[in-house]
């Protein structure tokens, strides 16, 4: 017979420049599979201005990527006791977002941005908390098929939702693309397309497109 039981838990995420009012855009950056929150924020450096405060929070299960020593990765979810691994992470993103941003203005603008598994991570979060965002950024990921519509459609009314890949993406195949266009006909959305010459990756330049829209 299967438990659960509830206990603290301690779990770390990375920052990129200095919670201050000068804070004008505050974003929420969620990895891909296999990924570390200390380097994937390193993809970010272009757009620390000063102004711009850069979080990412780090998948709360991690694995050797090869064999039993190595390079250490992490992931937000499996299909193993999913639903509790999304009440787990939603709780700690939650708690990660509002402990940072009670320490910024409250006109701040809010970005939230998944990269690939996390694009499912951040969308969950946009649609499944209370959070106040002004642009959601699905980079080279899709929106998870299991969002609820009414709700989903509620949070998502008049926001600027981007969905972005490389022309290249060696991950996206025309299946995936055409879910995507199902799933955000089914949330009556359009998202805003950013493409980019490019493999499964980010892309400075139009992070900073994105910054400054």
């Amino acid at each position: 017979m299967e438990h659960k039981i509830s206990f603290e838990f301690n779990a770390r995420f990375h920052t990129l420049g200095q919670a201050s009012d000068d804070i004008e855009q505050l974003w929420l950056v969620c990895h891909g599979h296999g990924q570390l929150a200390k380097y994937f924020i390193r993809k970010f450096e272009v757009l620390n201005d000063g102004k711009t405060l850069i979080v990412a929070p780090e998948g709360l299960s991690r694995y050797y990527l090869e064999g039993f020593t190595g390079r250490v990765g992490a992931t937000w979810m499996t299909k193993e006791d999913r639903l509790s691994d999304i009440e787990n992470y939603l709780t700690y993103l939650d708690r990660v977002f509002n402990s940072i941003k009670r320490q910024l203005k409250p006109d701040v603008r809010v970005n939230l941005l998944g990269f690939s598994q996390g694009a499912a991570t951040i969308s969950r979060f946009a649609t499944q908390t209370n959070v106040k965002f002004d642009k959601l950024i699905l980079w080279a990921g899709i929106f998870p098929p299991d969002l609820p519509p009414l709700e989903s459609k509620e949070r998502l009314k008049g926001k600027k939702v981007y969905w972005v890949y490389g022309t290249d993406d060696q991950y996206l195949s025309a299946g995936v693309m055409e879910e995507q266009e199902t799933i955000a006909k089914h949330l009556d959305i359009k998202p805003r397309v950013k493409t980019f010459k490019g493999l499964h990756e980010l892309s400075s330049e139009v992070l900073l497109e994105i910054a400054a829209e």
